[in-house]
């Protein structure tokens, strides 16, 4: 749908703009004309007038932001564009945008994130009134929003810089869906998230991220068309950028996941919203009783150990302990009752949260559904974030959520009915979309069958900028000699790049046992990821001259560094998702009862697009150069070797230790 007043003023052609000697190349930015970038945009313009889906790849250095903003806005016509991570989203609104601006003028851009992200300024009241507070940390914060509230126009938390990530006070007063009472809301003309959503009834382009789009969208599949359903408006085109993350991200929020944590949640929120109105007298008993059930039920779980677990025996678990999933049922169908006789403005909210949560213990518990797999989760949190207490090894004031989970197997069909049928355009892209040049991995695993294809060659020069090292003599990954050998490998390539290196793992266990070989014959800085932030380290790495940082999967994707400070990347192992995770499984099973090759048709295509985002990272510009690293030997040993290879960009080979130390021997040179 197009903005209710759109402008009438004649936004530049694409041939104007991107042209040599064009808008763009008389702007402040070091400009190259660059023909991929012409391309994609024409691309996306003729996919946005002719109702079409399109599919692109478009290499590093390609300028795809601008390739894709500009003809949405000349659409006239409310356009969505959905990020992979809140990083990039940023750029976009805070970088890409105004720069645009500054050429063409003024633009009407809606900024959105998830609703957690943002105060509930009737949970703020509530708190006030009937404070639940634990400790001075919490009573300082709370002293920080109340205050913050009476200026912020946005509510979002992001304005807070002194509040902690793990700030448990804020969970309390986010304005996340299941606590929201909606129009109902006393303080609903004067909420954040009814602001948000008027301004974004207002703009021609809505940047969100994955997360945030997927959320509405369940939602709004839930409510089955209700009024007040989600925040985001209804668009002639969505733009999805870092499309190869939409699988992962459609399958956690067409799944349903239960925790020990949102019973916890649910009983402090009513404890909090219904203390002292009218009929909560027994309130206060059940929902200790609550408390008191969900952790004898959690408790009870057949997990053993943690991480994820496939919940295969779902009868033998409600045989032998179905007492304690009856006892918290019937709980939450008493909680329900109670609120159901309540005349206060907080208990339709409440109780519908309430039947939520009750409806999605019974799916889980007692659910056949065939495209699902039913698993189970324990996550460690210590001082901190999980990650971080698994990166020191080391685990203080332990406290453990339990998850249990339903996610579909395949979303193919559901991303088909709920966003390629229904929304005229989508367009798919990232620099990382092809398997051997095809696109027939991507559109099979998301439902794309009718779409466009366009592949966008990198701006940059690969055979010039990188070499890719494939050290010889290496023993294959799983032998017991792998760690000593790439120690060995590490240390010597670290020394020709004097550090300023990424050395990328696809295990926390297997980045400590390299960190703790590597710590003591380093003379480099070494960074690890858990020891502080992700944005803290990166912009540690950038400061510390020839630092080396030591990641998993977060630091694959998303990291932008450019320049001398990052002229190597080092990774492991070929990246294989790990065959006995319940949803890796249960996916490779359901390929090969459809008589598929689940290795092949599954496994090696996904590795292949997390490899080249790992390797992405190395050059971020033309004037980038570095060497790449890959100590795993399967890549030239095994016949799948050769799909990796084939779909990395046109880097320089090597084998031979020689050639890396020549590549730097050319840098000081030059």
């Amino acid at each position: 749908m197009p903005p209710t007043d759109s402008p009438t003023r004649a936004l530049p052609t694409l041939h104007e703009f991107f042209a040599p000697g064009g808008i763009l190349a008389r702007s402040s930015l070091p400009y190259e004309y660059r023909p991929g970038q012409l391309e994609m945009a024409k691309a996306v313009e003729r996919a946005l007038a002719e109702r079409r889906h399109l599919i692109v790849e478009a290499g590093t250095g390609t300028g795809k932001t601008l390739a894709y903003l500009l003809p949405a806005l000349r659409t006239g016509q409310r356009v969505i564009v959905s990020t992979g991570t809140k990083a990039l989203q940023d750029q976009l609104y805070f970088r890409d945008v105004p720069f645009l601006e500054t050429l063409v003028g003024e633009l009407r851009v809606c900024y959105m994130k998830g609703r957690a992200n943002y105060l509930c300024r009737h949970k703020l009241t509530a708190l006030r009134n009937q404070p639940i507070l634990s400790g001075l940390e919490e009573i300082d914060q709370y002293r920080q929003i109340s205050e913050w509230e009476q200026t912020t126009e946005s509510g979002d938390r992001a304005e807070l810089s002194g509040m902690p990530e793990s700030s448990a006070l804020w969970q309390k007063l986010d304005a996340r869906t299941e606590a929201c009472l909606g129009s109902t809301c006393p303080d609903y003309r004067r909420c954040f998230i009814t602001e948000m959503r008027r301004k974004a009834l207002e703009s021609d382009i809505i940047i969100v991220n994955h997360h945030l789009f997927f959320a509405d969208l369940a939602v709004k599949r839930e409510a089955a068309g209700a009024p007040d359903a989600g925040i985001l408006p209804e668009a002639a085109a969505v733009v999805f950028d870092e499309a190869h993350e939409l699988e992962d991200v459609a399958s956690s929020y067409f799944g349903l996941s239960v925790s020990n944590i949102r019973f916890e949640e649910l009983a402090r929120d009513t404890d909090v919203l219904l203390r002292g109105k009218e009929g909560a007298g027994s309130l206060p008993v059940l929902t200790q009783q609550l408390r008191d059930r969900a952790r004898m039920f959690f408790a009870g779980l057949p997990l053993a150990g943690d991480g994820r677990q496939p919940f295969i025996g779902r009868e033998e678990f409600l045989e032998t302990e179905g007492d304690l999933y009856m006892a918290v049922r019937a709980t939450l169908q008493r909680l329900e009752a109670e609120m159901g006789g309540m005349k206060a403005d907080e208990a339709p909210g409440l109780r519908k949260r309430v039947a939520r949560l009750r409806t999605e213990l019974e799916f889980l518990l007692e659910s056949s559904a065939s495209n699902m797999v039913f698993w189970m989760e324990r996550r460690i949190s210590a001082g901190g974030s999980s990650e971080r207490s698994a990166a020191r090894g080391a685990f203080r004031a332990q406290s453990r959520t339990t998850f249990l989970q339903a996610t579909p197997i395949d979303v193919s069909e559901l991303l088909f009915e709920l966003v390629f049928d229904q929304i005229p355009t989508v367009v798919l892209t990232s620099a990382t979309l092809t398997v051997q040049g095809g696109f027939e991995h991507i559109r099979k695993r998301l439902g794309l069958s009718e779409a466009r294809e366009l592949v966008v060659p990198s701006h940059f020069k690969y055979g010039e900028q990188a070499l890719l090292y494939l050290p010889p003599e290496m023993p294959d990954p799983r032998d017991a000699g792998f760690p000593e050998a790439a120690a060995r490998c590490i240390q010597r390539v670290l020394e020709i790049t004097q550090g300023r290196a990424f050395c990328l793992f696809t295990s926390y266990a297997q980045m400590r046992d390299l960190y703790e070989r590597l710590l003591p014959v380093l003379d480099f800085p070494i960074l690890l990821h858990g020891s502080a932030p992700r944005k803290a380290l990166l912009e540690q790495f950038r400061e510390t001259p020839n630092a080396v940082l030591f990641g998993t999967s977060s630091f694959w994707q998303g990291v932008d560094v450019q320049g001398e400070a990052l002229s190597c990347v080092i990774i492991d192992r070929l990246p294989f998702a790990v065959p006995s995770d319940p949803v890796v499984s249960a996916r490779m099973k359901a390929i090969e009862e459809n008589g598929g090759k689940p290795f092949f048709d599954y496994q090696v295509p996904t590795a292949v697009l997390t490899l080249k985002q790992g390797f992405g990272r190395l050059i971020r510009s033309l004037e980038d150069r570095g060497v790449l690293v890959l100590l795993d030997p399967r890549v030239r040993t095994k016949r799948y070797g050769q799909t990796f290879l084939a779909s990395l960009p046109p880097y320089r080979m090597t084998a031979t230790i020689t050639d890396v130390e020549e590549f730097f021997d050319d840098e000081h040179r030059s």
